[in-house]
């Protein structure tokens, strides 16, 4: 019950700031806001082709949905790092509250400004009236949204543990970041591809977020990568969040 509360309090410290300070917020979703009305046009006359079956937007949404996770979520730590130059973390060290909670707290916060954005981002898409929303789908869809970003906000909160410094943790988040997202279908299907490239990204995790993503989103919700993303990134949550607590719990101990 301790952990719980204290997650609580960390959550509802991390949600204050955020509203506070809602240019950060904005800003990420800018960027899909510019692939949404400059690049999915370009698209539209690929409707019915390979790939494109139930349509350009819905094909491009979820991936774009999915984009604004890996790059919302993975660039939480540098928040991490300016509290541990204002010495915030530091003076945590002398207080009674959970060290997973400082954790998992500051996570979940990421995860619900992730999903926020995500609604945002599909009701402007269907106010270009080329959009068909099937509303179960984006609610399941919303469950892959959540477990991407909580994966890269625990990844991106132990990266700046460890470096503590902005310097170091850009290029090491894009170079992670860039190649996840090339070959992960995000902005023209995976089937579109070459060949040896769709076999790479058959190891790549965040190919069956994109495609599930589609596939609940086009009301599909039987395919493969229905089951095979929560299922994966399930698993990789477990393991990188249990990797970034400890580095944080140290960091604070």
């Amino acid at each position: 019950m301790k952990t719980i509360r204290d997650t609580w309090l960390v959550y509802s410290r991390a949600m204050k700031l955020n509203l506070k300070q809602p240019v950060w917020l904005i800003v990420m979703l800018v960027q899909p806001i510019y692939f949404l009305f400059l690049f999915a046009p370009l698209l539209e006359p690929m409707d019915g082709m390979p790939g494109f079956e139930n349509g350009a937007m819905e094909t491009f949404v979820p991936g774009l949905i999915i984009m604004m996770a890996l790059f919302g979520s993975a660039f939480v730590g540098f928040g991490l790092i300016a509290e541990l130059r204002q010495g915030v973390i530091e003076r945590m060290r002398v207080t009674p509250v959970s060290r997973v909670a400082l954790m998992l707290g500051r996570t979940l916060s990421t995860v619900t400004t992730t999903v926020f954005q995500s609604l945002a981002l599909v009701l402007l898409a269907s106010l270009t009236g080329k959009l068909d929303v099937y509303w179960p789908g984006v609610a399941l869809m919303l469950l892959i949204v959540m477990l991407t970003a909580f994966m890269l906000a625990a990844v991106s909160l132990g990266l700046a543990i460890i470096l503590k410094s902005e310097d170091a943790m850009a290029p090491t988040i894009n170079t992670l970041v860039q190649p996840i997202m090339l070959i992960s279908g995000i902005m023209l299907p995976m089937v579109m591809a070459p060949q040896w490239l769709q076999n790479v990204a058959d190891f790549n995790p965040f190919y069956y977020a994109v495609q599930a993503s589609r596939d609940l989103f086009a009301g599909e919700m039987s395919t493969a990568a229905v089951w095979q993303a929560p299922v994966i990134l399930g698993a990789l949550t477990i393991v990188l969040v249990l990797w970034a607590t400890r580095k944080f719990a140290r960091a604070v101990a």
